[in-house]
């Protein structure tokens, strides 16, 4: 086979410190790779210099080797050289091209538009038209015939086993539909590559696996290459041919994905231990609470129907339940962000109660500077160092000596070293892994110093050791800074082994609350498998 790709002592660095250190390798055509590593190992930065985005490489080289049409736009792999052109017939000449030298900004282009790319986070649909309209949109953008279009979108949607939501406006699709949309409208491009950065990282596993099999399908299919950035060891077993094993910024094993994934695993515990933790006394109190809102479609909805319940001080207690039960709305009540219609609320402030029902500054006000509250879909300053992010661009006006103690020191609290801490002081979020950055949202949170934090799905895009990671920085931080913890979320093995108790809920109601293990006891199959889904 011909290579496609080849890196060449690819490094990277950002303010002087290598986050790509020397990457040599090659990929071939119609080869499917896979990269894998922890949070910071380098990924999507790795990512970031193949597809040619972003900044150049400190040093190094990426070569492309590709066919080329002279007379026209088109660029194919290298086996078609000497081939007449499918665009306009004239022949396809072999050229080798140093990807990131500024004098081939014109040919990057050119590569770049037969690339296709697939995003963690970002579906990027156009939510209010339907599946058919977004493929056949991606083929009007390559100027494909339109009086073909139809036909073509028609098989591009069965080739992703989404025949049956043709029809559909891809707003209401599920997470693995749209992500399967996605990959109809790369596969619009005919792309020679594929690049999917963390393609199903969002996705629960059964969801996960259906995509994998649409991704090796549309690479066997197509003949075109993939190269598939993940944490998961999963998506190695069920897709890539060859993989590699980033560490630390460098190659630390390349191999078949049995390999690679065994070195992956190798030292991987959850055998931490934590002190026994004697819970104190409340710190919140919810009587009859409820949240009701008024539908044109549905009429009186109980989003949150007359709830009691006690949070005790240095406790991680749980709310879970199945999209819609009011988990939601409960915790953005306790949050102060919505009032409740009825019942009381109130928090515990030194020595005083706070009622949390009433607004003002020295009522729900007050009480809102000591709860904390991380999103699931959480922002950093994108502009701004984490160190920035971390004080005044949260409105702490600190001296910048003491600003970087207090950050370094919450940024361990969260779950970095504290070398790590002062290595990424001054650099920007986009340099970050994912899961570096919910980390540094988490700081974010704890720089506050709240009584309490409020967790919306802490580990909703997270893999199995990146969760442990996180467990390990919520556990550290009831240890060291006695916080308590509330934990909004569908992931029934985080809450099993991190909450001290739950509380389930259903229509709005709690139906049970008490200790971790007998709450989960209580949830239906369907329930779970509706969780798994979400």
């Amino acid at each position: 086979m011909r290579p496609l790709i080849t890196v060449d002592n690819l490094t990277m660095a950002f303010d002087g410190k290598e986050v790509l250190k020397n990457i040599s390798f090659s990929l071939e055509e119609g080869e499917i790779l896979g990269i894998i590593g922890r949070s910071g190992a380098g990924k999507t930065v790795f990512m970031h210099l193949l597809r040619g985005v972003d900044e150049p490489p400190t040093s190094g080289k990426i070569i492309y080797h590709m066919a080329m049409c002279d007379n026209c736009e088109y660029v194919t792999v290298q086996s078609h050289a000497g081939e007449a052109c499918p665009i306009c017939g004239s022949k396809l000449t072999s050229q080798d091209i140093d990807f990131w030298n500024p004098a081939n900004e014109q040919l990057k282009r050119r590569i770049m538009k037969r690339n296709a790319i697939m995003f963690q986070r970002t579906f990027a649909l156009y939510g209010n038209d339907r599946v058919i309209d977004n493929v056949i949109r991606a083929l009007d953008d390559i100027n494909y015939p339109t009086q073909k279009a139809i036909g073509r979108a028609a098989d591009l949607i069965d080739q992703v086993h989404l025949s049956h939501r043709m029809m559909h406006i891809a707003r209401d699709l599920s997470g693995g539909e749209k992500q399967r949309v996605v990959l109809a409208r790369q596969l619009a491009k005919e792309p020679f590559c594929l690049f999917a950065d963390e393609p199903t990282g969002t996705l629960d596993p059964k969801t996960a696996n259906l995509v994998h099999k649409m991704l090796e399908e549309a690479a066997k299919n197509s003949e075109m290459s993939m190269v598939v950035t993940s944490h998961f060891t999963q998506i190695l077993e069920d897709v890539v041919t060859r993989a590699i094993l980033l560490e630390n910024g460098e190659i630390k094993k390349m191999g078949t994905p049995e390999e690679v994934v065994q070195v992956f695993m190798e030292g991987f515990s959850d055998l931490e231990k934590f002190c026994e933790i004697e819970l104190g006394k409340d710190i919140l109190k919810a009587r009859e609470l409820a949240k009701r809102y008024i539908s044109v479609d549905r009429g009186l909805i109980k989003a949150v129907d007359l709830v009691t319940f006690d949070v005790f001080h240095k406790e991680i207690f749980g709310i879970v339940g199945t999209s819609g039960a009011g988990k939601t709305t409960l915790s953005k009540m306790i949050a102060g962000i919505i009032e409740p219609t009825s019942g009381d609320l109130a928090v515990l402030v030194g020595d005083d109660w706070v009622d949390m029902t009433k607004p003002g500054f020295d009522l729900r006000g007050r009480a809102k500077q000591y709860i904390g509250l991380l999103h699931q879909e959480y922002d950093l300053f994108p502009h701004r160092t984490i160190l920035d992010n971390l004080t005044d661009a949260i409105g702490l006006d600190f001296p910048k000596e003491l600003a970087m103690r207090k950050a370094i020191i919450t940024l361990r609290m969260a779950g970095f070293t504290e070398e790590k801490a002062r290595e990424i002081l001054e650099r920007l979020p986009s340099t970050l892994s994912e899961g570096e950055r919910h980390r540094v949202a988490l700081a974010q949170v704890l720089i506050r110093e709240p009584h309490i934090v409020v967790l919306d799905e802490p580990t909703g895009t997270m893999d199995p050791i990146t969760k442990v990671d996180v467990k390990h920085s919520i556990m550290h931080a009831r240890e060291e800074m006695e916080e308590t913890f509330i934990v909004v979320s569908h992931d029934m093995d985080f809450v099993r082994d991190i909450c001290d108790r739950c509380a389930l809920m259903r229509f709005g109601k709690i139906v049970k609350i008490g200790p971790t293990a007998e709450v989960l006891d209580e949830i239906t199959e369907q329930e779970r498998e509706r969780m798994a889904n979400e």
